[in-house]
């Protein structure tokens, strides 16, 4: 699609008022993927860097969520994480947000919850449905820069 933007070709926006993640390409074109996003007090915006890539990740849910969802403890750290598969909620792929070398321990990832495309219901990472998850993934490279606005 056509797309303006000031930003270098490889760079990742997501829009989160449109529910929107596009993806520059070059003549001012830009792939565009609907998202689901994080709901009232888990927003995310900012600037940031995709740092790493994982086909079929393993979901290990942070402290912070197993406290507010108890019922996740068999998936923690020191239980192990979730194993990858289709009802892993990272999904088919998974693109992890660093800023300044951290870890936000917010992700673009897959989701077998196709129904949360375009509404805010996440903790926080950007849900995708996991055939564009799969596409983005093969598109972004390390290293690329984010921004969600």
């Amino acid at each position: 699609m056509d797309f303006s933007s000031p930003y270098p070709v490889g760079t990742v926006i997501v829009n989160t008022k449109t529910y929107f993640l596009h993806l520059i390409q070059e003549g001012g074109k830009a792939m565009r993927y609907g998202v689901g996003l994080g709901r009232q007090g888990f927003e995310w915006s900012g600037e940031g860097v995709i740092q790493w890539k994982q086909a079929w990740p393993k979901w290990t849910p942070p402290d912070e969520m197993i406290a507010r969802q108890p019922e996740l403890v068999n998936w923690s750290a020191a239980n192990g994480g979730m194993p990858p598969g289709l009802d892993n909620p990272l999904g088919a792929r998974a693109l992890y947000i660093f800023q300044n070398g951290e870890d936000t321990l917010y992700r673009i990832h897959g989701s077998p919850e196709y129904w949360t495309i375009g509404k805010s219901v996440s903790s926080g990472c950007v849900r995708m449905i996991n055939q564009d998850a799969v596409d983005l993934y093969g598109r972004v490279t390390n290293g690329a820069r984010l921004i969600v606005v």
